[in-house]
């Protein structure tokens, strides 16, 4: 924020009472029941103006997410040309603003503040790539509902996560803020997010409304390039990039934006396909539509329309209520309405829409109800927040590689620990920090120092993360040949991931590879920390390392959590949401790929003219559901509850789980299936259910399952939702490639 806007602010605080003397309106009350009539009435007292200030959305100056277009601070307030605002950053900024709009505006209509609370508020959690890696849809809801009252305790009432773009790609930044590539998995953690950020009450002051984005098909830009074009087809969309929107709408998202990508050659921002005809008259979907930050304009520069009035005209008829800091409706509506190109109907649906959210807010019912200091002082990085932080970043390590069970650490070794990002902090909160801060974030060096003493280990940075300089090289090789093993932090600092944070290689940068060269010809033991946004190419060093353990950028207490797993505290469960490829030329990559006419089959002699590459294999560096542990498990037993499926039936599945090794541990169980023979091709696995189990040391347990129709059903080749009869393949497996298998049949009506 700027000094001016600083003094604006301060000045505003000072002059205004921060008391509650409501205007009749701001009085109407949350009465559910009476909110349709409340909202009618209220919309036949409104001018043209005022209605268009509802369906305007500016920003701050804090924490900007685009260029700006017009600051949306108190002239805009007070003129009545803004009903809500975004980024505004704590109460002592909203509260006045809130009064304002409250006392000084003719209706008094209050003000919803949103903010892009991705993975925590101040509290940051491990970023959402890295949450999805735990496979435990319980504690992702935790954090959510964790970030929710932390930023409703800061006065905002309006979330714009979840995240719940499908990508296959990591060459897009933005596959830090999602799930992954897969659809099923993505769907359930978008339904556990969109429970915990809006609880079971809405009106209540530490819930907020969710906004699921970006809709839709985002994740696919062409080259991995953010901002880029998408061409996919309609099955495609409908089967990969739709459905976790479906999700997060049936468990009650109150809102959706959408994205700055075309879908089918048309910007979705003023795509009726997208907007009426699947999520309004498809989905039923009834909530609020706003763009992403100045989506209308940009259609000019797709070339989808002329000028920012065509454009404006585009969204409001496909089905936009809320314009995000373009200006495009307040400023060209009213000319629109004039010449009779728009109707003032359409006007006053999407003015009724988020006037409903509002009420549901209860903000008509107290619209200071999120606006209290004294309350966001004791709610910000609680302990209990803390700690939740700490058991998510736990559960998302990923342990990929322990030859000769390296880890855990004996903490009597004499251990080095080199790397740039061993004493960073600002770049463990990873993308979309919110008001994470580097001051009340440890660096691993720190959270080693807690741990062993400060002197009871060596250090050296070595090199560096974004330079190709080899100096300190050199010292941290004398360094690490006295020592018994050595503990490498590497990575990608965090701006190199999240929004416009696409990569054309993705190899470690800077001069890391080199360090990992020099570190590994020594001939000590090295275990290799990854504190990064992304898959990365890492076959080599994978190749020179004893371990390997993800642990992605893991939020405000990821130190911590990363020195108690190398040590053995906690036994790592985390499994990958998204495949590692082996180089960027098996990009993208991901597991339910289709067959062709001419597939390979690794390990098995092949004809030259099959679907394969000369350089390298066809399979990932890591699947997809990937992940080792401390423990060894064993599966086996897989059974059937029968060899057919009658119509409206179901399959039980059952697999037995051995913890064969020394240590406790939680292992996921996954199931997938395959429709061998269809009216259209289908993958080569999907995955359809999981279940994360704790298994004592030699204990054995069962994992059940049961598959229905509804698992079965697909996208046939009429374009209808359903099944078809015919065989099936259920395989059940710690990852996506590694699966026992059994088979079923499918009968007709």
């Amino acid at each position: 924020m700027s000094n001016s806007q600083m003094r604006k602010l301060s000045g505003l605080g000072i002059s205004l009472y921060f008391g509650c003397v409501l205007l009749p309106i701001a009085a109407l009350g949350n009465d559910a029941v009476n909110h349709e009539a409340k909202i009618d009435a209220l919309i036949e007292k409104m001018t043209l103006a005022e209605k268009l200030g509802q369906l305007t959305l500016y920003s701050s100056k804090w924490g900007n997410t685009g260029p700006l277009e017009g600051d949306g601070y108190v002239d805009e307030v007070r003129n009545g040309e803004c009903g809500s605002l975004l980024t505004v950053p704590a109460v002592r900024f909203a509260k006045p603003l809130q009064k304002l709009a409250i006392e000084e505006t003719r209706l008094g209509i209050p003000l919803m503040f949103g903010y892009d609370v991705i993975h925590g508020y101040e509290t940051i959690f491990p970023i959402p790539l890295a949450e999805t890696s735990s496979w435990d849809l319980d504690l992702i809801e935790q954090s959510s509902r964790v970030a929710a009252e932390e930023a409703a305790a800061s006065g905002i009432n309006w979330v714009y996560a979840p995240m719940v773009d499908v990508s296959r790609d990591p060459r897009w930044g933005r596959v830090a803020e999602g799930s992954g590539e897969d659809v099923y998995l993505t769907s359930q953690v978008a339904k556990a997010k969109v429970r915990g950020f809006q609880g079971g009450d809405l009106a209540g002051n530490n819930t907020v409304a969710a906004c699921v984005k970006h809709f839709a098909a985002y994740g696919a830009a062409q080259g991995g390039r953010d901002y880029h074009t998408v061409d996919v087809s309609e099955r495609v969309l409908r089967e990969t990039y739709l459905p976790p929107f479906k999700a997060a709408i049936d468990a009650g998202a109150k809102s959706i934006m959408t994205s700055f990508n075309e879908v089918d050659g048309v910007p979705a921002t003023g795509s009726s396909m997208l907007l009426e005809k699947i999520l309004r008259n498809e989905w039923g979907f009834d909530g609020v539509v706003v763009t992403d930050y100045t989506s209308i304009n940009e259609m000019v520069a797709h070339g989808a329309a002329h000028n920012d009035k065509q454009a404006a005209q585009m969204a409001i008829e496909a089905g936009v209520d809320l314009d995000m800091v373009g200006a495009s409706f307040i400023n060209y509506l009213p000319d629109l309405i004039k010449e009779g190109a728009v109707s003032e109907e359409l006007i006053d649906d999407s003015v009724r829409r988020v006037l409903q959210l509002k009420f549901e807010l209860g903000l008509f019912d107290d619209p200071y109800r999120y606006l209290d200091e004294a309350r966001e002082k004791a709610t910000l990085r609680k302990p209990e927040h803390l700690e939740a932080s700490y058991q998510m970043a736990l559960k998302s390590m990923v342990l990929l590689k322990n030859d000769a069970n390296r880890l855990p650490l004996n903490e009597s070794l004499n251990i080095a620990l080199v790397g740039p990002l061993a004493d960073a902090k600002l770049d463990l909160l990873g993308t979309w920090k919110a008001r994470g801060q580097a001051e009340h974030t440890a660096s691993i060096k720190d959270a080693f120092d807690q741990r062993l003493g400060e002197g009871a280990y060596v250090y050296a940075s070595g090199c560096s993360a974004e330079s190709d300089s080899l100096a300190g090289i050199a010292e941290a090789v004398r360094m690490v040949q006295r020592c018994d093993v050595v503990v490498l932090a590497l990575g990608e600092p965090s701006w190199m991931s999240g929004e416009a944070a696409s990569r054309s290689n993705l190899d470690l940068p800077g001069s890391q590879k080199a360090l990992v060269n020099a570190i590994a010809a020594t001939g000590r033991p090295v275990v290799l920390v990854l504190l990064n946004g992304r898959p990365l190419t890492i076959a080599q060093e994978v190749a020179q390392v004893d371990a390997v353990l993800e642990a992605w950028h893991p939020g405000s207490m990821g130190a911590k959590a990363v020195v108690d797993t190398l040590f053995g505290d906690s036994n790592p469960s985390g499994k990958l949401p998204m495949s590692f490829p082996r180089n960027l030329g098996q990009v993208p990559i991901f597991y339910d790929q289709k067959n062709t006419g001419r597939p390979f089959i690794e390990g098995k002699t092949h004809a030259k003219y099959s679907s394969k590459y000369l350089d390298v294999s066809n399979s990932p560096l890591f699947p997809f559901g990937f992940g080792l542990s401390y423990t060894t498990f064993e599966l086996a037993n897989m059974k059937l509850d029968g060899k057919q499926m009658k119509p409206g039936g179901s399959v039980g599945v059952s697999v037995q789980v051995m913890n064969s090794g020394e240590y406790d541990g939680e292992e996921v169980v996954q199931l997938y299936i395959r429709d061998r023979v269809a009216s259209v091709t289908r993958p080569v696995k999907q995955l359809k259910g999981f279940k994360k189990v704790q298994v004592k040391q030699g204990e054995q347990l069962e994992v059940k399952f049961t598959l229905t129709e509804e698992d079965l059903a697909f996208l046939r080749r009429d374009m209808s939702w359903g099944v078809e009869p015919g065989w099936f393949d259920v395989f059940v497996g710690a990852n996506s490639r590694d699966t026992l298998q059994a088979e079923f049949e499918l009968l007709a009506d």
